[in-house]
């Protein structure tokens, strides 16, 4: 190997010393312009499926297949596409998903039925997940160890600032432009954040020239594919039917062999012995709750203050306004914590203050206004937003430099798993005790939802309906509360998991960057010869 590294990378043994990229602050708003294309897409849509559904009488089959053909697939080819941004190159994956992005976007907003627009939002989904992987990958090329925290803080903002103010850009761009408008606003930005990246983002690959295994690359992709619809066909109320189960087991299937493969590959497109490090495992496990828990927040708000306090769309999506400026100033704090008080003491400091967030939005069965959602929402976005940068330069930190792309798309698989099966389970969990506080009187056909009762009710007119609406909306409120305990239960796991999973580093430690990247050090050490496998697993059990 020469003594010179492609662009973008740098030589195992300046991991820690190197100073970063030059530009790396500049690539950061470049790697940031294309993560909020993509997070947008994930949000924006919700507000506009009554205008799709009036322009082609979608059903709400149609209009869920419309929103689910993008995370379906987004979801199920992460893991094959951070492997092939390791070998291809990051940027040139970057890039080409990101043109893939803005055309199929183009071509959905020219959409004339609504099949069209469950295939364009299907390659939508597809040039995302080229996208995301490579965005924390990276980041972690460009920024040293030292500074990953504060980069990985700018990124989780712009990620989670996009998915709050998503509804709200949604319900303006509607009013304007009508549904189309959904998809256009994202062809500007499309250009922007290619022109950005193409000037100042250099190339990176894996030094190793690992090749990627198609059979796997299908197994997994097919595996991860499955899962997610399954997850999604359950949170819809079809959890017994055919197609899901059917789903399931192919899911189960698909991956143990996907599984099965990696561990006898020379070269496995996942590195499975990362999860016998404490480090990756925790983060890894603890991210995946935590999303569980978060997943469905606005989806459950966002029905409470338009269909319980009579809120509009658009004022809806500005009353979310606490939970982002939660997720800035926890940033803002969460990417200097790791060098003051430790990774793992920021990951459990972050997390705790999550779940008081839920404990206080589930108080409002009992002290309902608005004034209690905006608290609540800051202390949810400001836990999330203080935990997100130790927690990802953790997971990350246990990967080596080359095999990032792997690490980063495994790091968002965890987390769109959480967040799927966290709005099925929690949405389920809604649905069965809304349907419990219901009057009794109420048909089988008005018990699905609130906004099917409200329905209801409004066609029944006079005392009685007006009595029905105001029993639904008791009853919603009621099964909020509950749905808000079980996701303040599924954040506090995170905290006990972080608590005693993750090793505790020193705050000088953590902020030299030792703590996350000694797995990082060690593959650099596998590389140009050192100790075996079982000797640097011994070191990393005894140093736990």
């Amino acid at each position: 190997m020469s003594g010179t590294s492609p662009a973008g990378e740098v030589p195992c043994g300046d991991e820690e010393e190197g100073g970063g990229h030059p530009r790396r602050w500049a690539i950061l708003v470049a790697v940031c312009a294309a993560l909020l294309v993509i997070v947008v897409d994930n949000t924006v849509l919700n507000v506009a499926l009554p205008s799709v559904s009036a322009s082609f009488g979608a059903s709400t089959a149609w209009q869920q297949a419309v929103l689910d053909a993008y995370t379906v697939v987004f979801s199920g080819l992460l893991i094959t596409a951070g492997a092939v941004s390791d070998r291809w190159g990051r940027r040139r994956a970057m890039v080409t998903g990101l043109v893939v992005l803005g055309l199929s976007s183009a071509a959905a907003a020219l959409a004339w039925s609504v099949w069209w627009l469950v295939v364009t939002r299907a390659l939508m989904g597809a040039g995302a997940a080229l996208v995301m992987p490579a965005t924390l990958a990276l980041l972690v090329q460009v920024f040293p160890a030292s500074e990953r925290p504060r980069a990985f803080a700018v990124w989780g903002v712009v990620a989670s600032v996009a998915m709050a103010l998503g509804p709200v850009l949604g319900g303006a761009v509607v009013q304007l432009w009508g549904w189309p408008g959904a998809f256009l606003i994202n062809v500007p930005v499309v250009c922007g954040a290619v022109a950005a990246i193409v000037r100042l983002v250099p190339e990176s690959r894996d030094r190793q020239g690992r090749v990627v295994d198609p059979y796997s690359a299908v197994l997994i992709t097919v595996g991860m594919t499955a899962l997610t619809s399954a997850v999604i066909m359950a949170g819809e109320g079809g959890a017994g039917r055919p197609l899901p189960l059917a789903c399931g087991i192919l899911a189960l299937v698909t991956v143990a062999v996907f599984l099965r493969r990696q561990r006898r590959a020379a070269s496995p497109m996942v590195d499975l012995t990362l999860y016998r490090d404490r480090q990756f495992a925790g983060g890894s496990l603890a991210v995946t709750v935590i999303s569980l828990g978060t997943g469905s927040t606005l989806f459950i708000l966002a029905q409470y203050l338009q269909l319980v306090r009579g809120m509009g769309p658009l004022e809806a999506g500005l009353a979310s306004f606490p939970m982002a400026a939660g997720i800035v100033l926890g940033s803002y704090a969460g990417g200097r914590a790791p060098g003051r008080i430790g990774h793992r003491r920021s990951v459990v400091l972050g997390f705790t203050g999550t779940a008081v967030g839920f404990l206080v939005l589930a108080a409002l069965a009992l002290y309902p206004g608005y004034g209690l959602v905006a608290v609540g929402l800051f202390l949810v976005g400001a836990g999330n937003g203080f935990a997100g940068p130790a927690v990802t330069s953790t997971v990350l930190g246990a990967v080596s430099k080359d095999r990032a792309g792997m690490g980063s798309a495994l790091n968002d698989t965890h987390q769109q798993f959480g967040v799927a099966f966290g709005v099925a389970a929690l949405g389920g969990l809604l649905a069965a005790v809304y349907r419990t506080e219901l009057p009794s009187a109420v048909p089988g056909s008005a018990r699905g939802a609130l906004a099917a009762t409200l329905d209801h009710s409004a066609a029944q007119g006079g005392v009685a309906g007006q009595e029905l609406a105001e029993a639904a909306r008791t009853a919603f409120t009621q099964a909020q509360t509950a749905t808000m305990l079980a996701a303040g239960a599924c954040v506090t796991a995170g905290v006990v998991v972080a608590a005693a999973v993750l090793r505790r580093d020193s705050p000088g430690t953590a902020e030299a960057g030792a703590g996350p990247s000694r797995r990082g050090r060690l593959a650099c050490r596998r590389q140009h010869g050192g100790p075996t496998h079982e000797q640097r697993q011994d070191r990393l059990d005894a140093e736990g």
